[in-house]
């Protein structure tokens, strides 16, 4: 199954996702079109399963992350947050930029709200656990947090941003999180 994988995605950042085909997974993977065929049925299953691969890995990263920053002060914290999800997206950056692209042809609905529960999760147990939090509505709070960080970076990826485009964003980004959240830190 990884050699499928990896095949799908050297041929989408190679030919993205328009000339990708079962055919050619399977001649780029060494595996007869039937065996293909019998894990993927079609393109769309194919990919619907590789975005759930990348999802998956994508939130045991954030998971491990806001569990070993249980109890740290909120900087740490969204620091540790930022930086993971940052070098999650982009230690493969041209995979990252071609999954964007063949999710737009995909009915990802569930994958996509499955991984956002996760995430909601973990970063909620793990704010509400830092020492200096002192807010009301951690939900409205979490929620602004995560989907600032996930659709800057995705924005940038979808722009095609320049390398130092995408370093100054990431400093302007952890900058901005970094002040709203200590918003709602105790102050003694």
């Amino acid at each position: 199954m990884d050699a499928i994988f990896e095949a799908t995605i050297q041929l989408l950042v190679a030919n993205g996702p328009k000339r990708l085909t079962t055919t050619r997974v399977a001649d780029r993977a060494g595996v007869s079109v039937g065996t293909m065929y019998q894990y993927f049925p079609h393109k769309e299953a194919l990919l619907y399963a590789l975005n759930e691969r990348y999802l998956e890995a994508l939130s045991e990263k954030i998971e491990a992350t806001c569990r070993a920053h249980h109890r740290a002060p909120l900087e740490v914290m969204i620091v540790a947050l930022i930086e993971t999800y940052w070098i999650a997206k982009t230690e493969r950056a041209d995979v990252t930029r071609a999954l964007y692209r063949a999710a737009v042809e995909l009915d990802n609905e569930t994958l996509i709200e499955s991984f956002a529960t996760r995430v909601d999760t973990a970063t909620l147990d793990m704010i509400a656990s830092a020492p200096d939090w002192n807010g009301t509505d951690l939900v409205s709070v979490n929620i602004t947090l995560v989907t600032v960080i996930f659709g800057a970076i995705r924005n940038a990826f979808e722009r095609n941003l320049s390398p130092t485009l995408i370093e100054t964003l990431r400093v302007e980004l952890l900058r901005m999180c970094r002040a709203y959240l200590l918003g709602f830190a105790n102050t003694f």
